[in-house]
């Protein structure tokens, strides 16, 4: 099986357990923080990959790590994967289980693209209007690309619309040149 898909599975069942205890949120916090600890932390990150540590040790000293406030059963549940050697798959389990939280809440996200740095006023413009278009709430991640000269460029999924003035031109150009 391949990792993304072994991810996937473990968050299926972190978001099941998180339904249950009726926390998504609040789990996904707690999943996140352990990612970005092990992103973080090369100790850590080293700690875990080991395989001169035992399980039982790995086990262990997370019990020991993670505070009272930790639900047991998110707890167990990091244990399990790390018994089942599948530690490492923690950071990519956080991102599956977001996209997880993502769909059921009716959120997308969407890589948009812009010639020049947007105001805030434009970002929450851009974000109203993809909202209006998917009929979802859209989060919009801005990057910039002068070489797009003007207008966005929208990537959400495997949909892309391109409202650049480039694309524009080239269409311009291909109709022109199309025409003698």
């Amino acid at each position: 099986m391949r990792d993304t898909t072994i991810a996937r599975n473990y968050a299926e069942t972190l978001f099941a357990l998180a339904g249950k205890a009726e926390d998504l949120q609040g789990w996904g916090a707690m999943i996140g923080e352990v990612a970005d600890a092990m992103a973080e932390n090369a100790t850590l990150r080293l700690f875990l990959e080991s395989p001169r540590v035992s399980t039982a040790r790995k086990n262990e000293l997370l019990g020991a790590a993670l505070s009272e406030d930790t639900p047991r059963v998110f707890l167990r549940f990091l244990q399990s994967m790390v018994t089942h050697r599948r530690q490492m798959l923690i950071p990519e389990v956080a991102r599956e289980y977001r996209t997880l939280v993502d769909e059921a809440e009716g959120r997308l996200h969407a890589n948009v693209t812009v010639a020049r740095e947007a105001p805030e006023e434009e970002k929450s413009a851009i974000a109203a209007q993809l909202s209006r278009v998917f009929g979802k709430e859209v989060v919009p991640h801005l990057t910039v690309d002068p070489s797009i000269m003007g207008g966005v460029i929208v990537h959400v999924g495997d949909t892309v619309l391109d409202g650049s003035v480039k694309k524009r031109l080239a269409t311009l150009r291909r109709r022109m040149v199309a025409g003698r």
